[in-house]
């Protein structure tokens, strides 16, 4: 017999166990990101455990299936509260993150957790649901195609690496190094990296996230989480990149660098590093992360050699007639983007943060 429940703090191991041995288990899963979330925004989570009796697995290779208890977790699924007066009232599995969605051992499950999800969604007078998926979970809910994911092997040496990053974007990464850029890694440089990630978005007209998103960031995964801040030849940082080990995965996840010195190439010789950093420690994956089709980033890892693969975001409409769209790409953002340009960089540090935190 399967029940599905709330979680409780005592589960977080039990919990995690359960993601990380899970074939689909991603970072955004575990319940690192969960506190991280509500430290930096103040969301309320709504977290669902499946589970059932202790005895339920078959043996001792049953390795998916993770205990609680003297139960048995079978099917997790995160979920977020997120109230807008802006952006609308949603539950999202899982905020701020690529992917989401319910994690689950047997078919029958899923269904399950996928209910319950939506009569919480009903109950609280929600405008809509998301689950954020690599494929289809619910079969009948309409879905998106906003986003694409990129990620390839890390081959066992780097002469390999760098052979299988197509001419163009070599020649960059040689540029780079021509210009004398150098490199450091480490979460002491997170002030640098918020400066210029301030930068970058506001170049890109989005408002920028509180920086306790980043602090607790490198708290809260530890040595899984680190920076890697890239410098000119006057020791100017330009470029920088916050990035997780995950299983055997590098994933840079927040980056950005400065417009005024994109011809050194900063880019191409931060990932190039990054790269390196990850087959030196042992990861056999480079994820990319997504990108909206048709931008700028989408466009870059394309030229890195990187094949886009569609994630599916998948949407249960209880009180919108639409599929929401909060993208920037939205034409109804066009002059809100371009105000946000022109904005000194001090008043969008300001500004940013109590906007961002609902961009989720």
């Amino acid at each position: 017999m399967v029940n599905i429940r709330l979680y409780q703090n005592d589960d977080q191991k039990a919990w995690d166990s359960f993601v990380m041995k899970h074939p689909e288990g991603t970072i955004f899963h575990l319940t690192q990101w969960k506190n991280v979330i509500e430290k930096s925004f103040g969301h309320k989570a709504h977290y669902l455990i499946a589970e059932e009796a202790g005895n339920a697995f078959k043996s001792s290779d049953d390795t998916n299936h993770v205990k609680s208890s003297n139960k048995t977790i079978v099917g997790v699924l995160p979920l977020f509260t997120i109230k807008s007066a802006i952006f609308g009232r949603y539950l999202v599995s899982v905020p701020f993150a690529e992917l989401g969605g319910p994690l689950v051992n047997g078919e029958m499950i899923e269904p399950r957790l996928v209910d319950q999800a939506i009569q919480y969604t009903e109950e609280n007078r929600l405008e809509y649901l998301e689950f954020r998926n690599k494929e289809p979970k619910a079969k009948d809910l309409p879905q998106k195609d906003l986003y694409f994911n990129f990620s390839r092997e890390i081959y066992d040496s780097l002469e390999d690496n760098i052979k299988a990053i197509p001419r163009k974007s070599r020649r960059m990464i040689r540029q780079g190094e021509k210009n004398n850029l150098s490199f450091e890694f480490g979460t002491h440089a997170i002030d640098l990296f918020y400066d210029i990630l301030a930068r970058s978005y506001q170049h890109l007209g989005t408002p920028i996230f509180t920086s306790r998103l980043f602090h607790n960031f490198c708290t809260g995964f530890g040595d899984k989480c680190n920076i890697l801040i890239i410098f000119n030849d006057e020791h100017r940082p330009i470029g920088g990149v916050l990035f997780f080990l995950f299983k055997n995965q590098v994933v840079p996840y927040y980056a950005g660098s400065l417009v005024h010195y994109r011809n050194l190439a900063p880019n191409d010789y931060m990932y190039w590093q990054l790269m390196k950093y990850g087959y030196e420690n042992g990861c056999k994956i480079f994820d990319f992360g997504r990108s909206r089709a048709d931008t700028g980033s989408f466009h870059f890892k394309r030229h890195w050699g990187f094949e886009p693969k569609a994630l599916c975001y998948q949407y249960y409409l209880n009180t919108l007639d639409d599929l929401p769209n909060l993208s920037p790409a939205n034409p109804k953002y066009k002059k809100k983007l371009e105000l946000w340009q022109r904005l000194p960089f001090w008043a969008t540090k300001i500004l940013g943060p109590p906007i961002a935190k609902y961009l989720a």
